[in-house]
């Protein structure tokens, strides 16, 4: 099978998730035996034409934009006009897979002139994570989220949760709508590295680490974690949290410091991937506390580096995390619980051990790229199948 895959960031443009998803998904599907040619964006020094892994990866530049949805429609225009080139120079194709709204003009472009079947996979919508539509950017944005979902022969999703949301947000019926979850390479998080050294940069050898990494938005609740702060250390004085990501952090240093906590939370900025994969290593807690998350990813990272989670109950985060097994659910937008969850795993050893185990299995189980691939090879061929057995 023959695919041309879009997606707007690919390493080592790394924006959010879709990123390590497409690097980690599409090698499997090579080794599988098929061919996959990404169209992305051009970035840094990265040349425009590399093959990683298997993947064919093409890299377009980006003309100059007034603002971002201006340079959204100049990156379609480029990646809609390389997708040409390459199923005239390359060609035939079996598929279009597409990933979010904002490569869609691409995909639906390339649907349309080579009728090509498109397969969207939906990481998250404008709906989710506003809880409704509520402005004119929102409104222009769900438009593209549910042209998209509406033209794709299927739509993937990463859990149950995602698949419900995509009917609520766009009619978009469940028989279209295959569910497959996220996954996690586990080697890439085993380094050898002196652990003592490395943990000390953070925090006293007395005290526990429980950390936060992602995003700085509101969606992902990291304000709820600096309210549970003092929570926490009124029960277990020899906490200490470090709160990793970039973005604006103004507010929650402030906040911290207001309640006088500014010695028990260091805030990292940005950190390379191979000081995180070290750090999660020797963190004793990971904390995700998110408002909206439609799968997170983080609490794999952490099943795969043998530290802990706590997480909230939201989207799809309790189908991810087995509470009480592979980690602790709490409430969403409660500090209280969050801080109860977090003592759970802290001052119980043998628990957080248990927990450890778990989810290192459940990695091996259900969240491996193999047996990922391998859903979704199921679905393009179906969706190949379909194509050859019907008319246009």
């Amino acid at each position: 099978m023959k695919i041309l895959a879009f997606a707007w960031e690919f390493p080592p443009r790394i924006v959010g998730g879709i990123a390590r998803h497409v690097a980690e998904l599409y090698p499997e599907l090579v080794k599988l035996g098929h061919e996959v040619h990404l169209v992305t964006v051009e970035f840094g020094q990265a040349p425009g034409f590399e093959i990683v892994e298997g993947i064919y990866v093409h890299r377009v530049p980006v003309g100059y934009a007034n603002d971002f949805f201006h340079w959204v429609v100049l990156m379609n225009e480029a990646m809609g006009a390389r997708g040409g080139k390459l199923i005239l120079e390359e060609g035939p194709f079996d598929l279009v897979h597409a990933h979010d709204w904002l490569v869609q003009d691409a995909g639906l472009a390339l649907k349309a002139n080579f009728k090509l079947p498109l397969v969207a996979t939906v990481h998250a919508t404008e709906y989710g994570r506003y809880n409704g539509i509520w402005t004119d950017t929102q409104r222009y944005i769900h438009a593209k989220e549910a042209s998209l979902t509406h033209e794709a022969w299927r739509v993937i999703v990463c859990t149950e949760y995602m698949r419900g949301e995509v009917d609520r947000a766009f009619g978009c019926p469940w028989a279209k709508v295959d569910v497959i979850p996220n996954g996690i390479r586990a080697a890439k998080k085993e380094r050898v590295f002196d652990r003592d050294e490395f943990r000390r940069r953070y925090a006293y050898d007395h005290e526990q680490i429980i950390y936060y990494v992602g995003r700085m938005a509101f969606e992902k609740g990291v304000h709820v974690l600096v309210e549970a702060l003092p929570r926490v250390l009124r029960e277990f004085a020899d906490a200490k949290f470090v709160i990793i990501g970039g973005g604006n952090t103004d507010h929650l240093r402030r906040r911290v410091g207001e309640l006088g906590l500014s010695h028990k939370c260091y805030f990292t900025g940005f950190m390379s991937d191979q000081d995180l994969d070290c750090f999660q290593q020797v963190a004793d807690c990971a904390v995700f506390p998110s408002l909206y998350e439609p799968f997170g990813i983080v609490a794999l990272e952490g099943f795969a580096s043998g530290v802990p989670v706590v997480v909230s109950d939201t989207g799809g985060l309790p189908e991810v995390v087995q509470h009480t097994r592979t980690g602790v659910v709490t409430y969403t937008n409660n500090p209280d619980s969050l801080a109860w969850g977090i003592l759970e795993v802290i001052r119980y050893p043998a628990y957080a051990q248990w927990l450890r185990d778990n989810a290192r299995q459940a990695v091996k189980n259900h969240f491996a790229w193999l047996g990922i691939a391998e859903q979704t090879a199921s679905v393009f061929e179906r969706v190949v199948y379909e194509r050859h057995t019907s008319g246009w």
